[in-house]
């Protein structure tokens, strides 16, 4: 069955608004009871405030840059985005730098919850 949504566009604009650090606009893309992995505590968070502030927290330790390098839309409402993840502290000391997979699924054409499916 050939998937009936294209998710990418979302996707990418997503990547590049948390790039560029506008909050707002990330949380656009998503639904108000989004399900968001926290990569840098463990766990998840839940709700557009709780995204927010856990991403206002993180950037204040942490510089994290994260590109899409490909996708792969799994099934309809599923979607596989493998990225390449550089992170540095405040001081501009390499943490991380490798490739990620975050995993997404969407409802109702917005991100519904992400999900980190592995790192390498």
């Amino acid at each position: 069955m050939q998937p009936t949504n294209d998710y990418t566009g979302i996707i990418h604009h997503a990547y590049e608004a948390f790039n560029k650090r506008e909050v707002d606009k990330v949380l656009s893309y998503m639904n108000p009871d989004v399900r968001w992995s926290n990569g840098w505590e463990g766990g998840y968070v839940f709700g557009h405030d709780a995204v927010k502030d856990y991403w206002t927290r993180q950037w204040k330790e942490l510089d994290p840059i994260v590109v899409p390098v490909s996708t792969d839309q799994r099934n309809e409402h599923e979607m596989e985005v493998t990225v390449h993840q550089v992170v540095k502290d405040m001081q501009g000391n390499l943490l991380f730098d490798g490739i990620v997979k975050h995993v997404y699924i969407f409802k109702d054409g917005k991100i519904q919850s992400m999900e980190i499916e592995n790192k390498n």
